[in-house]
């Protein structure tokens, strides 16, 4: 069985790269209605990155696919080929 994480211990979390850029701070995520799934991490950029600059934002915050997630422990890690 996998482990359950509860949301509000996501809240603040740092997001971080397989390669150690800092991408920002978790603010909350998409969930398909359908599936329960987690579709995209919502993520308040770290803005003195420049690979955050060239992401797209949607209302000032990034929206990361799940897929992109590799691990959550301290930190959420990134796999940067995904973003």
């Amino acid at each position: 069985m996998g482990k359950f994480v509860i949301a509000k211990q996501l809240a603040g979390k740092k997001l971080i790269t397989n390669d150690g850029e800092e991408i920002g701070k978790f603010v909350d995520a998409y969930i398909s209605e359908v599936t329960g799934r987690i579709e995209s991490l919502i993520v308040e950029p770290n803005v003195d990155n420049p690979t955050v600059r060239k992401m797209k934002r949607e209302e000032g915050m990034l929206l990361i696919p799940y897929t992109a997630v590799l691990a959550v422990s301290d930190h959420i890690i990134l796999d940067k080929k995904v973003l």
